[in-house]
């Protein structure tokens, strides 16, 4: 897969994401939402950056599964309960996903939603990825 991450000097440096992406390869893989949830269906994490992390931690796994690496995530989009909580913890959720996923960002959005599928859940992230 070859992926060619677009940032246009016309746009706003982007800081933990890329403008565009495009990508090559033979297979999609498109991710479900993962929030906190440990492997007996339980949300864990009271912080936003403990939810996070667990559920960007699900994510990465499932796309191991499929035989994908961070890399090869093309787009991911984050549901948030509270988007002025994200913002005030970006530096921490930053350092999180450099840690888990490093430093080859996708495309990505920030949604604020009313509630997730798990009342206690705090964050959901989903995405897609584009494999060799």
């Amino acid at each position: 897969m070859t992926v060619r991450r677009v940032n246009p000097p016309e746009l706003s440096p982007p800081t933990g994401f890329s403008h565009a992406v495009v990508a090559t390869g033979s297979r999609v893989v498109f991710l479900a939402g993962q929030t906190a949830l440990d492997a007996d269906g339980k949300v864990t994490g009271t912080t936003l950056p403990e939810q996070f992390a667990t559920a960007l931690t699900n994510l990465l796994t499932a796309l191991r599964a499929a035989g994908g690496t961070p890399a090869d995530l093309a787009r991911v989009t984050v549901y948030a309960t509270d988007v002025a909580a994200y913002r005030a913890h970006a530096p921490a959720l930053g350092r999180l996903w450099r840690e888990l996923a490093g430093r080859d960002y996708p495309a990505m959005a920030v949604v604020q939603v009313v509630r997730l599928w798990d009342e206690e859940a705090m964050v959901e992230i989903d995405g897609l990825a584009v494999l060799a």
